[in-house]
C-alpha cells in the first residue's frame, strides 16, 4: 500500500494538503492540454509528489507517466494554493487542498502516448480561446495565469 492510501486508512475522506507539480507546455501562442478519463475535463499535465521525491522529479515522471516525454528544461511559474484549489476526487470522495507547484516549458524529449491511461486526449489550445466550461476546475487558476507569466517572466505565487 502507498503512503497516501495508508494515510488515507487511518484518516478517511477529511481535507488534507497535496503537494502537486504540473507542467503547462506552451509553444507559439498554445497550451497542450490534456483530457481526464477520470472526469472528461481538459487539464494541465503532472500529479502528486511521492514521499522523498524533489520537485523535478516527480514532474519528470509524471509527465513521462502521462504523456510519454520529458519536459526539457522546464522553468517554475508559479505556486498555486487556497480555497480555489479545493477538490473532492469524485471515486474516493477524498478531499484535498491542493499545493500546486506549476512549471512551464515549450521543448520536451520523447514522443506523445498515453502510458498510464489517465488521458484520454491531447489538443493544443490558443491561450486566447480556452474551453473554460471544460476545464478541471482546480486548473483554471493556473490556466487563467499563464499570458501573465509569459508577458512578465514573474514567478506568480498565488
Amino acid at each position: 500500500m502507498d503512503n497516501e492510501r495508508y494515510i488515507r486508512n487511518l484518516v478517511g475522506h477529511i481535507p488534507m494538503h497535496r503537494p502537486v507539480v504540473t507542467l503547462i507546455i506552451y509553444k507559439d501562442g498554445k497550451i497542450l492540454l490534456q483530457k481526464r478519463s477520470d472526469n472528461g475535463k481538459w487539464a494541465i499535465h503532472g500529479g502528486g509528489m511521492e514521499l522523498g521525491e524533489t520537485y523535478l522529479d516527480t514532474l519528470n515522471r509524471e509527465v513521462k507517466e502521462e504523456l510519454g516525454v520529458v519536459p526539457k528544461d522546464p522553468k517554475l511559474m508559479g505556486i498555486f494554493s487556497g480555497e480555489k484549489l479545493f477538490h473532492t476526487y469524485e471515486k474516493s470522495k477524498d478531499q484535498v487542498y491542493v499545493l500546486n507547484h506549476v512549471f512551464i516549458c515549450s521543448e520536451f524529449e520523447g514522443s506523445f502516448d498515453f502510458v498510464d491511461k489517465e488521458v484520454e486526449n491531447m489538443k493544443w489550445f490558443d491561450i486566447k480561446n480556452l474551453p473554460q466550461e471544460e476545464i478541471f476546475e482546480i486548473n483554471k487558476p493556473i490556466i487563467n495565469s499563464i499570458k501573465k507569466y509569459i508577458d512578465t517572466g514573474e514567478v506568480i505565487i498565488d
